[in-house]
């Protein structure tokens, strides 16, 4: 058995927002693999949307067989396994995807978005709607965690044009284009997310964030009691 070359990383847990469909190429499997094995080579443990389908489920079933730690937050309304497949690793219940959306960013130091479609599970519409969410909690100094995109072959090439326009037509201030950073392969990903430096000071929202989180966490506890 080849024995892996450890990284050392300042950090502990990555969200990694993907779909629940593999796609059509074969370079969208291959990404979220070697990403997953970046991420155990790191020493990452990994939060994701739960399940066990498309390439979620790839991502999730190597990182739990390299032996790190496996975080799936998912709603109770989608944790039949007929749905999603059986998610590996621990499992987070929660209320809705609200809730799941704020558990994710919570227990997460980082986010990757892979490529991906999806139709009950975040991929496609679901993973921009996460993953610009985050985006626009940086912007307001919610967090000051990186925020990372996957961009195999290319896929969110007219994703970041778009966003370059907005900057260029005065919708986005350019010092909050750099929130957002890309590479085609996981492992430049993930050297840019370890030299990311927020551009901000955001400490008096991110302190209130957090209070709201644990106000949420409490009451989310007694909902899924219920």
């Amino acid at each position: 058995m080849e024995e892996i070359e450890m990284v050392k990383s300042r950090f502990k847990n990555v969200c990694v927002f993907c779909g629940s469909s593999s796609g059509k190429r074969n370079s969208y499997r291959d990404s979220a693999l070697e990403l997953a094995q970046e991420l155990v080579k790191r020493g990452l443990d990994l939060v994701y949307g739960g399940g066990s389908v498309g390439l979620m489920g790839l991502v999730s079933q190597e990182v739990h067989r390299g032996g790190g730690h496996v975080l799936g937050i998912i709603p109770k309304t989608l944790m039949c396994k007929e749905i999603t497949g059986e998610t590996v690793g621990e499992v987070l219940p929660v209320a809705d995807m609200h809730q799941r959306k704020a558990e994710m960013a919570r227990h997460s130091d980082c986010f990757i978005a892979l490529p991906g479609r999806g139709w009950v599970q975040p991929g496609g519409y679901g993973t921009l709607e996460e993953l610009l969410e985050v985006i626009t909690w940086a912007q307001l100094g919610i967090h000051d965690k990186p925020v990372g995109l996957l961009n195999v072959d290319g896929y969110y090439n007219y994703f970041l044009t778009f966003i370059d326009k907005a900057v260029d037509d005065g919708f986005i201030y350019p010092s909050h284009r750099h929130i957002i950073v890309s590479a085609p392969n996981a492992k430049d990903l993930l050297q840019k997310l370890e030299e990311y430096v927020p551009g901000h000071d955001g400490v008096v929202a991110k302190a209130r964030w957090e209070a709201e989180q644990l106000e949420l966490n409490a009451s989310l506890q007694i909902d899924i009691a219920r």
